[in-house]
Formats: C-alpha cells, sequence, structure tokens
C-alpha cells in the first residue's frame, strides 16, 4: 500500500490518484501508441506472412530496432556476401500488423524486427529469429562477417551489443515516451529519462575517444545495433527537438562516430528500408531487388 505521508496524494498526477491494489486496465491509456497496447499476447486476427524469392524474409519497420537488421543485410551485400539477398516486408505497427497471426508465429512477443531463414546453415527447415540483437549475432556468424573471431575483440562487441539491448529502453521507451508520445508533459519522467540517456551518451563519448569504432579499428555488429539510437540522437533526427534539449553536439567524439558511419553506402541503404516517414527519397517501404533504391523509394512511386 502507498505511504500516503510520504506520498501525498495532493501531489500526484493526476491530483489524488493512488495506485489501487490490483492494476486494471482502463481504456487505452492515452498516448500515440495508445490504440495498439494492451496488457495481454497473441493474435488478434489471422494474417498469413507474404513471402518473397530471396533466402531471408524480414518483416520489420524504419524503426531504430528496424534499421539494425537492414544496415546489416546492405553491410554484408556490400561486402560480397551474395548469399545475404532478402526481402523486406512492412509492418505498420500502428495498424497492428504485428498482431497478425502469421507474424505472433514468427515473434510471440509481437515486435519488429522478425526474419526467416530459409536457408540456413545445414539445410533443413526454416529458422525462426526474433530481438533485434539475436538477428544480428545470427548473420554475423551464418556469414562470418562483422563479428571478431579473436576472443577480446569479440566479446567487446558483444559487450557493446548487450549494453545497446539494455540501455536503448532508456531512450525510446523512456525519454521519447515522455519527452513526445505521452498524452501530458510530466517532469519528473522526463528529467528522470534525461539524465539517464546524457549518461549513456557520457559513456558513449568516452569510450570512443579512444576506440575508431565499439570494438576498437573494427567496424562490428556493435556499431549497427548502437548507431540507429545513438547516432540518430546525435544527428538531430530524434524525437523532435530532443537533440538541442540534450546538448548532443557536445558529444564531439560521437559526433565524429556518427558521421563516420553515415558516409558508409550499406548503413545509408540500411536506413532506407522499411522507412515511412521523412524525406520521400530516403524511404524505401519495401525491398525486394538491389535496384529498388534506385526505382521504387517514395519519391519515385509519388511521381509515376
Amino acid at each position: 500500500m502507498t505511504d500516503t505521508t510520504k506520498f501525498p496524494p495532493e501531489n500526484n498526477l493526476p491530483t489524488g490518484y493512488q495506485p489501487p491494489k490490483i492494476w486494471k486496465q482502463e481504456g487505452e491509456g492515452g498516448g500515440t501508441f495508445a490504440s495498439i497496447n494492451r496488457p495481454v499476447a497473441g493474435p488478434t486476427h489471422d494474417r498469413e506472412l507474404p513471402i518473397g524469392k530471396h533466402p531471408h524474409q524480414l518483416y520489420s519497420l524504419g524503426t531504430p530496432n528496424g534499421v539494425k537488421v537492414t544496415i546489416m543485410f546492405e553491410e554484408l551485400l556490400e561486402a560480397g556476401h551474395a548469399d545475404a539477398e532478402y526481402d523486406a516486408w512492412l509492418i505498420d505497427i500502428g495498424k497492428g500488423d504485428q498482431f497478425g497471426s502469421g507474424f505472433v508465429g514468427v515473434n510471440p512477443n509481437s515486435k519488429i524486427p522478425a526474419l526467416m531463414d530459409h536457408a540456413p546453415r545445414g539445410g533443413g527447415d526454416p529458422v525462426r529469429l526474433f530481438e533485434s540483437g539475436s538477428i544480428l549475432v545470427y548473420l554475423a556468424e551464418k556469414f562470418g562477417a562483422f563479428l571478431p573471431t579473436d576472443l577480446r575483440t569479440r566479446t567487446e562487441a558483444m559487450n557493446w551489443l548487450f549494453w545497446q539491448m539494455g540501455s536503448a529502453p532508456f531512450l525510446g521507451g523512456g525519454f521519447g515516451h515522455f519527452y513526445v508520445y505521452a498524452p501530458m508533459k510530466i517532469k519528473y519522467a522526463i528529467d528522470r529519462y534525461a539524465m539517464e540517456v546524457k549518461r549513456q551518451m557520457d559513456v558513449l563519448d568516452r569510450h570512443l575517444a579512444d576506440h575508431e569504432y565499439m570494438a576498437g579499428a573494427e567496424y562490428t555488429i556493435a556499431d549497427m545495433a548502437i548507431w540507429p539510437w545513438y547516432g540518430r540522437l546525435a544527428a538531430h533526427d530524434a524525437y523532435e527537438d530532443a537533440g538541442a534539449f540534450l546538448e548532443v553536439d557536445g558529444y564531439t567524439n560521437v559526433q565524429r562516430w556518427t558521421k563516420q558511419i553515415n558516409q558508409r553506402p550499406g548503413a545509408r541503404r540500411g536506413s532506407m528500408v522499411n522507412k515511412t516517414s521523412g524525406e520521400p527519397s530516403r524511404q524505401l517501404h519495401e525491398r525486394h531487388d538491389a535496384s529498388d533504391f534506385q526505382n521504387r523509394t517514395q519519391d519515385k512511386i509519388a511521381g509515376a
């Protein structure tokens, strides 16, 4: 039971609120994603997933977690791994596509990205993959790329990969939610998460002062995982004016690293896939062939 002496209800938001003994959902809860929030798992409707011509079938959206995987695929192709060809199908989370029976069959957690590998090593039945970190490790091991074999460097890459997986919820679900998406501005919540995000940016900045990439001199899946989240913030491309609010220009080493990765063709292409917002020429809603980057971006489709 809440201590009303320590936490006077009149100071709560909304005023007078006290947590009940048992939580129950009341309405949709408000906020940008209210219509797709629910306290249970499982599908809401029957819908089979499409399957294209390539070995890898990705079902995703151009959010930071989705972009990690499309960058990995494009970097593999850029490095000459022709067998890394893939189809990227758009999952519109605003419309609840992630709750279709086919998608839930690949990812029971109903979150993007989700991947089916129809040509796993050793053959056999297709392999399902969910969680972006798991997908990155799987592809790195399948193709022997972007994950060092040296014990110390590999461990460092894994350290930072899992750092990102554990830290990003503070940036996205915490800071981003309360700064942009929540139905009201709550000073305590914004201050709490802004402080943590700035601490995380400082962690990165101090590390990158002595390392070209996250694992050292070699570009790895750790960079691919961190860049869509923290590089996007450093580039003033996340959560409206959050870059100015958090004074991201002061993290000079993160800025150098962000710009360095942005020059990579694979990273630039990967950041376009399944993207549905921003500049039309940088939006490729679905990717089924390398030529789609020239022929199927939204500006080309709109002008057709």
